[in-house]
């Protein structure tokens, strides 16, 4: 099991796979107040960036899951690098149905919803894994603007204009999910 062979050779050079920076990703991680000790969940993980760099500055503990044997590696790499292989872990699995063994103070999936089949699914699967008061944290790809044709859709890695809602959209249908 892996990613398309596109992604490897795209993102492999990526410490983030998102269009995030180690500054946003601190600035997150200080948002969300992470404690010492915090279980975190990351469902399509990545090389681990986030797990890695909030174990090394905030102590969290954490789990990542990545269908990517490359990226799972370049992850494990990373945890070595920054001393934290003691606190996180890096799984080559299907994220899609994965559920943490211990429950968790993060459940977060950045990126890549359809291991859940969209928003609605990946919150679902991610709160199986939370603990009471926790947090889940999603990370989804929006319009700004709609494109003009199916064509600049695909030209923006979308399959089509349907893959991704508006801003205003989007917010609206974490309302409805009631989250």
């Amino acid at each position: 099991m892996d990613i398309p062979r596109i992604f490897n050779i795209t993102e492999s050079a990526h410490c983030i796979h998102n269009p995030f920076t180690p500054e946003k990703l601190a600035t997150l991680g200080e948002a969300l107040r992470l404690e010492p000790g915090t279980r975190v969940l990351d469902l399509g993980s990545g090389s681990g960036e986030m797990l890695c760099t909030w174990a090394r500055d905030f102590g969290i503990i954490g789990t990542g899951i990545d269908m990517s044997q490359l990226f799972s590696e370049q992850a494990k790499r990373r945890a070595e690098e920054l001393n934290v292989a003691d606190r996180v872990e890096f799984i080559h699995d299907d994220a899609a149905g994965s559920v943490a063994d211990k429950k968790v103070g993060v459940a977060a999936c950045l990126g890549a919803t359809w291991i859940g089949g969209g928003v609605a699914g990946t919150i679902n699967l991610l709160a199986k894994s939370l603990r009471t008061g926790g947090i889940i944290l999603i990370g989804e790809p929006y319009w700004l603007k709609l494109p003009l044709t199916e064509e600049v859709a695909k030209g923006c890695q979308a399959s089509s204009i349907a893959d991704f809602l508006l801003l205003p959209e989007l917010l609206a249908s974490f309302a409805n999910l009631e989250y």
